[in-house]
């Protein structure tokens, strides 16, 4: 054999083998920390959830207790995790991830928290990119806003004043931004519409069961 032959294969072997380390070593590390991974989203589930959802509302696990919903037309986006929360083996309330897609910047997305009688427990954002200053006072940090969707229902305000005030509607906006509360009160107002249309159905699924819901709402006329 050739010597240059000889170190042709010897490095192609040498790259091999380094490749084979690399790929055990990866391996390896993604099995140590897979768990740990995904524990520390799983505590962030938590959190947010806590943050919507009281503790003395439900002594089970919510997220595994949980079901994926496919139902844009609905909650805003194309899959959304419902957690299911019981209290002394019942159903107790229903978590949502929801998005309403038309905020001024861009989709906001949020958690809307829903008891067994249709009532808001809570909702929170979780992500948005309104403008600092105006339309931001959505955040919970910023200002109260955001409280005032707790203990609503369906018919508390009436369907046609689950609006902004500008539009004749009950809930508050902010000076110099309306589309913004405009948008998160329309999707909170596509929860509860969700919850009453199909609320039965995603309470008695299977755990980790996917759902689809072709349907859509029937939205009030639009603000003139």
């Amino acid at each position: 054999m050739k010597p240059s032959l000889r170190e042709s294969l010897r490095a192609s072997g040498q790259l091999a083998l380094a490749g084979l380390a690399a790929a055990a070593l990866l391996a390896g590390t993604w099995a140590l920390t897979r768990d740990r991974i995904a524990d520390s989203e799983r505590q962030a589930n938590l959190q947010a959830l806590q943050i919507v959802l009281p503790a003395d509302r439900y002594d089970n696990d919510p997220i595994a207790a949980g079901v994926t919903v496919q139902a844009p037309g609905w909650l805003g986006q194309a899959s959304s995790k419902v957690h299911r929360a019981c209290l002394g083996g019942e159903s107790a309330a229903l978590v949502l991830e929801a998005t309403a897609p038309d905020g001024y910047a861009g989709p906001i997305r949020l958690l809307v928290a829903v008891d067994r009688e249709g009532r808001v427990l809570g909702v929170r954002i979780t992500a948005h990119q309104e403008t600092p200053g105006l339309g931001d006072d959505i955040e919970a940090g910023r200002s109260d806003w955001i409280h005032g969707f707790r203990s609503r229902a369906l018919g508390d305000p009436a369907r046609e004043h689950w609006r902004v005030r500008r539009d004749g509607g009950h809930f508050p906006q902010f000076a110099g931004a309306t589309l913004t509360p405009r948008a998160v009160v329309a999707a909170v107002r596509r929860s509860l519409d969700f919850v009453a249309a199909h609320g039965n159905a995603v309470r008695a699924a299977e755990a980790g069961a996917t759902l689809v819901f072709t349907d859509a709402p029937t939205d009030p006329p639009p603000a003139r």
